[in-house]
C-alpha cells in the first residue's frame, strides 16, 4: 500500500548530472520565489524522507496552494506563519494526487478561507479508500497481499500492529472537490497550467505545466535524486504500474528540456531528458536483476534483498515489498517471468523459458 511519498533508494544514475539552480532550500516558514508567481515552500515529515516540496501560485487578489503537507502541528504552525505574511485568502487547494504529505492538510487549508480543493476523480476516491480503509486498500489486505508473496511472519506482524497510518498523516478529507482531467487548463493568475496525469505512482497523479513560464510541477511523477515508489495494491493485484510509469515519463520527456522542474522531494532542476533515461535506466537494471536472481522460483518477500540490499524500517517495507511486487508483475507482463502458486499457497515468479 503506498500511502505517502516515495522511500526507495537513491537513484544510482547520477543525478548530478542535472543542473540544480539554487544550491540551499528554503528555511521551515518561509517562501522562496522560483518563478514568477511560484513560491516554493519546504515542509518535514516524520519519515527517513524528512521533507516535502509544496508550491504557493499567484492568484491576482488570492493564491493557489499545490499540495499542502502532512498532518502535522509543526505544518500547520508553518502554513499559518505563511499566509499570514502573504496576506491573501486562498482560492483553491490543487492536490497532484492522495499521498499524506500532498493531500494531509488540504481539508483544514480550504476550510480557512472557503477555497475550493481540486484533484482528479482517481485521486479523491483513491484518498477516501484508503481513509476509510475500504476492501483492496485496508491493512489487512495488504497483510494478506503480503503474505501470499513470501514477506515473512515478524515483518508482517510488524505492518499489522502499525494500524493503519495513513489517518495519521490525513487528518480529515475533504467531502467535495473539483475535478480534475488530463489536458485541463487551470487559468492561475496571469498564467496558464496544463493538467498532466501520470500512472504508476498513484490512482491518477496530476503535474502542472506552465509553458509560458516554463515550469513543471512534477509531485511525485519526476524525482531528481529518488527514483519515485510504484506499487501493486491487493484490490488489482495483477496491475502493471512499473510499465505505466515508465509510459508516463515517455510523456513527460517530450516537454521541453530547459523546464524547470519542481518536484515534491529534492531540488528543483532542468535536464527533464536526462532524468527520464536515468529513471529508464535504474528500472531495467532492477528487471535485470530479478531476472537473474529467478532462475529458480522466487516470491517477492526472497527478493526484497535483491532488490534493497539494506535494513529496511516498518514503514519502507511497506513500500519495498509494493515495488517489488511491482517488477515482478512487469516482467510477467512483458512474458520474461511466469507466476505460479506452490503448495505452500506463495505466489513465487521464475523465469520462462
Amino acid at each position: 500500500m503506498n500511502t505517502t511519498a516515495p522511500a526507495t533508494k537513491p537513484d544510482a544514475a547520477g543525478p548530478d548530472a542535472l543542473s540544480y539552480p539554487w544550491s540551499d532550500t528554503p528555511a521551515g516558514g518561509t517562501v522562496r520565489q522560483v518563478a514568477t508567481g511560484v513560491g516554493w515552500v519546504r515542509m518535514p515529515l516524520p519519515f527517513a524522507l524528512n521533507h516535502v516540496n509544496l508550491w504557493l501560485l499567484d492568484d491576482g487578489d488570492a493564491a493557489v496552494v499545490v499540495d499542502t503537507g502532512f498532518g502535522l502541528d509543526e505544518v500547520r504552525t508553518h502554513w499559518n506563519d505563511i499566509l499570514a505574511a502573504d496576506g491573501r485568502p486562498l482560492s483553491r487547494v490543487v492536490v497532484t494526487h492522495c499521498h499524506p504529505d500532498h493531500l494531509g492538510l488540504a481539508d483544514w487549508l480550504a476550510a480557512r478561507d472557503g477555497a475550493r480543493v481540486c484533484m482528479t476523480q482517481g485521486e479523491f476516491l483513491g484518498g477516501h479508500a484508503l481513509w476509510h480503509q475500504l476492501p483492496g486498500h485496508c491493512v489487512a489486505d495488504m497483510v494478506e497481499q503480503f503474505r501470499a508473496h513470501g514477506l515473512d511472519a515478524a515483518r508482517l506482524d510488524a505492518l499489522a500492529t502499525r494500524g493503519n497510518a495513513y489517518r495519521r498523516g490525513v487528518p480529515a478529507l475533504p467531502a467535495s472537490y473539483h475535478r480534475l482531467f488530463d489536458g485541463d487548463r487551470l487559468r492561475i493568475g496571469a498564467h496558464e497550467w496544463e493538467v498532466i496525469v501520470g500512472y504508476g505512482h498513484a490512482p491518477e497523479h496530476a503535474s502542472l505545466y506552465c509553458e509560458s513560464l516554463g515550469v513543471l510541477i512534477s509531485g511525485d511523477m519526476l524525482l531528481p535524486r529518488i527514483s519515485t515508489n510504484v506499487s501493486v495494491f491487493a484490490a488489482t493485484p495483477d496491475d502493471d504500474p512499473l510499465g505505466w510509469f515508465l509510459d508516463s515519463l515517455h510523456r513527460i520527456s517530450k516537454l521541453p528540456d530547459r523546464t524547470l522542474v519542481l518536484p515534491s522531494h529534492g531540488s528543483p532542476f532542468r535536464g527533464i531528458r536526462t532524468r527520464v533515461e536515468q529513471l529508464v535506466t535504474h528500472h531495467r537494471d532492477r528487471c535485470n536483476e530479478l531476472l537473474a536472481a529467478c532462475s529458480m522460483p522466487r516470491s517477492a518477500g526472497e527478493l526484497l534483498g535483491t532488490l534493497f540490499p539494506r535494513e529496511l524500517d516498518t514503514h519502507q517495507v511497506m513500500f519495498a515489498m509494493g515495488e517489488a511486487i511491482a517488477h515482478l508483475n512487469h516482467l510477467a507482463v512483458r512474458g520474461e517471468l511466469c507466476r505460479q502458486v506452490d503448495g505452500d499457497g506463495v505466489i513465487r515468479f521464475a523465469r520462462n523459458a
